[in-house]
């Protein structure tokens, strides 16, 4: 941000974490109704905020230490300081040493992230437990009373658009490290089973968007020399940030719109766009393209809800790139049972078959294509290694991971027969959960994937009353139905005749 604004200095993460929570309570906080819903959902958005910062410094760190000497000499002359770019993080200056200290070693930086790390998913893991408890609660929920931002509509107009430039600017001049770039530099390999290794190592999803680089959007994950790339690889993180971009404007646009078209009140949507990019969430994972760009799918899915063709159109992109939307499918297919079923259908299977088609004819033989065909769908047996995360520090085995993903797969298929009746509230609070839900046994650092469910939620929370949103009301019938209503008279008028 420095080479576009003069002396700008970048927010610490944490501080902007105390920033944007005072923020959020004095412009959602509804202080005449202390005990309402809506505070308790920012309390336990903001509280989200804790456990992401410690998963993020302490990944940091261990990133970090790889580049510290192993031992260092106590009060040795000749060993040269730690270069002043590396900073290390807020929460761990407690364990580095002082002045009269030697710096700290590569083991004791790596101790203090992973600390650090695992203090962070077990915080992430007991929030998002409640959050998903009160997203399945939400159908139950009748009276919708409307609680407005306190903050007009062209206030939080600007502060989104602000919001927007920022996050996006430190988008476009954030430098990937070596580890920012494994992805792109696994997809280089070309036999099959080096293609199946990375596929399993990053898991379930289109080869293409998992491999993808990530763009660091802070200082600290951006330190020492540039990162020497390759042509190839240069273009690539050209590319990544400008889908990037486009994902993040895709799911601002979707949010906004969805209160516009569907909530009338475009205030409610702006607010919720507002309420996403004020997130600690949004500063740190803006360049992430397999945060944002699922997001970005499943938010117009629910704007063309009323279009099931188009609908599942979106579907069947966010399925085929990330896999986890595939256990949506009993939840949606419920919805559109009584009138649109088989549109909805159509459009999913046939952006599965586009995406089928688009890795045929990108893989070099068969056998990465069927690797990378069984990665879309996850038709793999759930690894037991190499995981990254919560089941990386605690419970690590299958024998715990796996009642988990067999208890997951039967509330997604339940979703199928409850509740009986859905509307559109019901799409996007169990959408939203569902995906929170998938988390808790993803093999790669469940629970930090926000994007993935929080501005359904945020849509959630501002949502009105949305109990005549029902499929035979909202959707029309279909032109094979419309043409057999039509000449129905026809015949009757030939008979009269």
């Amino acid at each position: 941000m420095r080479e576009i604004l003069f002396q700008y200095e970048s927010v610490n993460p944490t501080t902007w974490a105390y920033l944007s929570s005072l923020l959020v309570i004095g412009l959602y906080f509804k202080f005449n109704r202390v005990w309402s819903v809506r505070n308790l959902d920012i309390l336990l958005i903001i509280g989200l905020s804790p456990g992401l910062l410690m998963v993020y410094f302490g990944q940091q760190s261990i990133n970090i230490a790889p580049s510290l000497p192993l031992i260092v000499a106590e009060a040795d002359p000749l060993v040269p300081e730690l270069e002043p770019a590396v900073q290390f993080p807020d929460q761990a200056a407690a364990a580095l040493p002082t002045e009269e200290k030697p710096p700290p070693t590569r083991q004791e930086l790596l101790q203090v992230g992973k600390t650090l790390e695992k203090a962070g998913y077990i915080w992430l893991f007991c929030l998002s437990a409640l959050i998903v408890i009160r997203l399945f609660l939400d159908p139950t929920m009748v009276r919708r009373p409307m609680l407005e931002p306190n903050l007009t509509i062209g206030g939080m107009t600007f502060i989104t658009c602000a919001l927007f430039i920022f996050l996006m600017t430190n988008v476009i001049v954030g430098r990937p490290s070596d580890a920012d770039l494994r992805g792109v530099r696994e997809a280089s390999k070309s036999s099959p089973e080096e293609v199946e290794e990375s596929l399993r190592h990053f898991g379930p999803g289109y080869r293409m968007l998992l491999l993808v680089p990530r763009i660091p959007t802070y200082q600290l994950a951006q330190q020492g020399e540039p990162t020497d790339l390759a042509t190839t690889e240069h273009i690539t993180v050209i590319v990544t940030k400008t889908m990037a971009i486009l994902a993040n404007l895709a799911l601002i646009a979707g949010i906004i719109l969805v209160g516009y078209r569907h909530f009338d009140n475009v205030k409610m949507g702006v607010g919720a766009a507002m309420f996403y990019f004020l997130l600690p969430y949004s500063a740190v994972y803006t360049g992430r393209i397999d945060h944002v760009m699922p997001a970005a799918l499943l938010v117009w899915a629910i704007f063309f809800y009323r279009t099931p063709l188009v609908s599942g159109i979106f579907m069947g992109f966010a399925i085929g790139t990330l896999y986890y939307p595939l256990f949506l499918l009993p939840l949606w297919f419920s919805y559109y049972w009584e009138r649109g079923r088989g549109r909805f259908l159509i459009g999913v299977v046939a952006t599965l078959a586009l995406l089928a088609l688009s890795l045929a004819l990108t893989s070099s033989d068969f056998e990465t294509f069927l690797n990378q065909f069984r990665a879309m769908f996850g038709l793999w047996l759930p690894r037991d290694e190499g995981y990254t995360g919560f089941w990386n520090y605690y419970f690590n085995s299958n024998a715990y991971r796996i009642p988990v993903l067999a208890g997951f797969g039967v509330v997604s298929i339940a979703f199928a027969i409850w509740p009986a009746q859905k509307n559109l509230g019901t799409l996007l609070s169990c959408t939203a959960a569902l995906m929170l839900a998938a988390q808790f046994w993803h093999a790669n650092d469940g629970t930090t994937y926000i994007a993935w469910y929080m501005p359904l939620m945020l849509l959630t929370i501002f949502r009105p009353n949305l109990e005549d949103r029902v499929a035979l009301r909202v959707i029309g019938e279909g032109w094979l139905k419309r043409s057999r209503s039509g000449s129905k008279p026809s015949d009757e008028e030939k008979q009269a005749a």
